[in-house]
């Protein structure tokens, strides 16, 4: 963050002083990051004091200062120096923090945001560029590959893993300082105008919207409300701004008439801004194409795996483009980013020869069906035929679709030719995956249902073989990461 002083911020977020003098206030410095973990705090930071499932931040104001920080942002004194803001009224409170039950946690999430906005504003006055990227699926890959394309223009901050909503989108751009020259931040949604508040907190001078899917379609109702809210995103880009849009999903492209900026179409089904020429995926599923920007071609080989990134590496290229690279430096970044973010399409190869693909941190219906086409390629890429194992958690806020979706996937596996389709869990979603692969022609054993992750674990010990390739996929709250986790590191199997 730019160095401000507590008096300063106290100014910004409308907050008091407590247990720290007017005079003192204004010559204490926050010279370090701002945290919520106060575990993570570094000598001149900041702690914010937000309440979590097993402890409340202002039970940690204390330790935290101990640890360096040199002020607290709460929603009451906490005797040590802190910046105080009033809760939030009970019909006002931000739904991101479950366990705020007294509007403290929104109060702070505020504050936070006021702070953002006004640190943003100044590093934009100061040449900052600020890269929104949104869709369903995507946003996390996109936003490493925005990451390693721009990192030979100068410096990038972006967020560690999916730190996107109301908590993770202002500490990200908290992160930025007067050095910074690129701020890359995902935006995601969980109600229509969670974007557009986003977007006032650091509105972006380029935007991506990669695809409209059925994630959260529990939470909006439809894909129809899901694109109006993705929507949200070019809406907030200005005139002088750039939109970038994956033409190849329909609802995305129809996003074109919705925006002031000028807009950059990606494609890799025919000619667009930027587009892919024909596709090939290698033993690992790393795909090779000719990437085409103008009068330019260059031959690309990306080093993230799946054929569904290469909509991903084209909104990257596309940005990159706009902020003044060449297509040689573009080749040679996308060639060189490989995986960043835990447990999205990790692939690894054991000793013995199992290959995990480990794709375990979320789950939508989109994803999933990327993520089996993917094991498929990578199990018949190399000479003979290798069994493939799904290891396939539950997909999450689906809502009355949840059913019908999860019959799809099951179906999916078996025409794909999936060896072993292990579900994992036993609830009425995961009954229906299992149903759907064995109404598809699945017989015997090839699709089985176990109650948890400890045995999946269990069976792919007792089952794998060296060759076998096996895929690990569900949302986060599947806890699926352990065992992805634990299959790398050939832990028993």
């Amino acid at each position: 963050m730019i160095e401000l002083s507590v008096a300063q911020i106290a100014e910004i977020v409308g907050g008091t002083l407590a247990d720290i003098t007017p005079e003192a206030a204004a010559r204490t410095r926050v010279t370090g990051t701002v945290e919520f973990d106060s575990r993570n705090i570094t000598p001149g930071g900041l702690f914010l004091a937000l309440p979590g499932a097993r402890a409340d931040g202002h039970d940690h104001a204390a330790a935290a200062v101990a640890a360096g920080a040199v002020a607290v942002l709460a929603a009451r004194p906490v005797g040590v120096p802190a910046i105080v803001v009033e809760p939030a009224p009970s019909g006002s409170r931000a739904g991101v923090l479950e366990h705020d039950t007294d509007g403290s946690g929104a109060a702070v999430l505020a504050a936070l945001g006021k702070l953002a906005a006004a640190v943003a504003a100044e590093l934009v006055a100061n040449g900052l560029t600020i890269i929104g990227v949104t869709g369903s699926s995507g946003k996390t890959s996109t936003k490493d590959l925005l990451a390693a394309v721009l990192a030979p223009l100068g410096q990038v901050v972006a967020p560690p893993g999916s730190f996107n909503n109301e908590l993770g989108h202002p500490w990200t751009v908290l992160r930025a300082t007067e050095d910074t020259d690129y701020l890359i931040l995902e935006m995601s949604a969980r109600h229509p105008g969670n974007i557009a508040a986003l977007a006032t907190i650091a509105p972006p001078q380029i935007a991506v919207v990669l695809n409209v899917g059925t994630a959260h379609l529990g939470e909006f109702g439809s894909r129809e409300a899901i694109a109006a809210t993705k929507a949200e995103l070019p809406q907030a880009v200005p005139a002088s701004g750039v939109v970038v849009l994956n033409a190849d999903d329909a609802a995305v492209a129809a996003m074109a008439a919705q925006t002031a900026a000028r807009v950059v179409r990606v494609s890799r089904a025919g000619p667009a801004d930027v587009w892919a020429g024909p596709v090939t995926l290698d033993e690992l599923a790393r795909a090779r194409f000719t990437l085409h920007a103008g009068d330019t071609a260059v031959d690309v080989a990306l080093g993230v795996h799946g054929d569904h990134q290469v909509s991903n590496a084209l909104c990257a290229a596309a940005v990159a483009l706009e902020c003044g690279a060449s297509t040689e430096q573009l080749a040679t970044a996308l060639a060189g980013a490989g995986p960043v973010s835990a447990h999205r399409m990790q692939v690894s190869t054991r000793a013995d020869g199992v290959t995990v693909i480990d794709d375990a941190y979320n789950a939508n219906p989109d994803s999933v069906r990327a993520g089996l086409q993917a094991l498929a390629v990578i199990a018949r890429q190399t000479g003979a035929p290798r069994r493939s194992f799904a290891v396939l958690g539950e997909m999450a806020e689906l809502g009355e679709d949840a059913i019908a979706e999860h019959d799809r996937i099951g179906r999916l596996a078996v025409r794909l030719d999936v060896s072993r389709l292990v579900v994992v869990g036993m609830g009425r979603s995961m009954s229906a995956m299992h149903h759907g692969a064995v109404m598809e022609g699945s017989w015997g054993s090839e699709s089985t249902m176990v109650a948890d992750a400890d045995a999946a674990l269990a069976l792919l010990r007792a089952e794998l073989r060296p060759g076998d390739v096996v895929l690990v996929k569900a949302s986060n709250a599947a806890g699926l990461g352990r065992l992805a986790d634990a299959l790398v590191a050939g832990d028993g199997a």
